[in-house]
């Protein structure tokens, strides 16, 4: 019989606490473990006391009143799949680059170009938690072999900042940031000259029906914003929510990967080349099983697409 709030109240305040660890129990009498977030790489800030919505509202303001930093694209995961007839916990990710910070990495390695601009991600998990995250510097670092660059720093500082002020929480490394250079990443090479290969990427994106361009990035004219050179690089990003969402519902914190990217930039010897994430990669990133099927899609047309465009 459900008790009314007069009876609740006249509970004694040890009994309350008991009842609540008690209730919160798993099936072995232990109390749960903290829902933090695990994905390789990933830098965290503690659970916050702020609701999604304010965490959520005080990045983006402060990306906004950086004259900077430029606002690339904002990312409602939980909306997507809504709109696909699925459900996700409240999860989103906003891109953001300052390309007086980012380019110096691609000029040491275009590859890193696959991983900027930077992304925060907001999400609340099954218990209530909101968590924000990013990739670490140090995953940047060791991913893409650009562990000397002189911004580095900066970005890391700038991260932990920006994450700390809006969740009021001290950020934190996830237990596991061991990652090889250039691991999970897939690339072709392209017989087509640079503009020819981005345009036929960008048409087959577009001529499936199951995708939507989200965002598009020319580095190289950022670069030149600012006063720097870099090779030939764009980014474009776009996704599925019915292959996305999947994955999502597994372990929210592959948000921060998602939509897709694919990168196609010139080298220093004139190839061109389309590098993207091996789906299998992010899976085994975030801790993910048991979505074999779904990766397979994933992974089928992604390879498809890089496929038209390299030939």
């Amino acid at each position: 019989m459900r008790k009314t709030a007069k009876s609740y109240l006249l509970l004694p305040l040890s009994l309350c606490l008991l009842l609540l660890a008690t209730s919160c129990k798993d099936k072995h009498g232990e109390l749960p473990i903290e829902d933090k977030p695990a994905a390789t790489g990933l830098a965290y800030t503690q659970k916050s006391n702020r609701s999604l919505d304010t965490v959520y509202s005080n990045i983006v303001a402060a990306l906004q009143a950086n004259d900077a930093i430029g606002i690339v694209a904002q990312v409602d995961h939980q909306q997507n799949a809504s709109n696909a007839g699925l459900s996700l916990n409240p999860t989103r990710v906003v891109l953001f680059g300052n390309p007086k910070l980012g380019t110096p990495l691609m000029q040491a390695n275009q590859q890193a170009g696959l991983d900027l601009p930077q992304k925060m991600l907001v999400y609340k998990n099954d218990i209530g938690d909101v968590y924000t995250a990013f990739n670490s510097a140090q995953y940047l670092a060791e991913r893409h072999g650009v562990g000397t660059v002189s911004t580095l720093p900066q970005i890391e500082m700038a991260l932990t900042k920006l994450a700390e002020s809006a969740t009021g929480k001290k950020v934190q490394m996830a237990d596991d940031n061991a990652v090889a250079l250039n691991e999970g990443i897939l690339h072709k090479v392209s017989a087509n000259a640079f503009p020819d290969a981005y345009a036929k990427l960008r048409t087959a994106i577009e001529a499936n029906a199951n995708l939507k361009i989200v965002a598009e990035l020319d580095h190289q004219q950022n670069a030149q914003s600012v006063g720097m050179t870099l090779r030939p690089t764009k980014l474009i990003v776009f996704g599925n929510p019915n292959l996305g969402t999947p994955l999502m519902q597994a372990e929210q914190t592959i948000g921060i990967d998602l939509p897709q990217k694919m990168l196609v930039y010139e080298d220093e010897n004139g190839a061109v080349h389309i590098a993207y994430n091996d789906p299998y990669y992010l899976a085994e990133r975030h801790n993910i099983s048991g979505e074999e099927e779904t990766l397979a899609k994933i992974a089928t047309a992604l390879n498809a697409l890089a496929s038209t465009a390299a030939e």
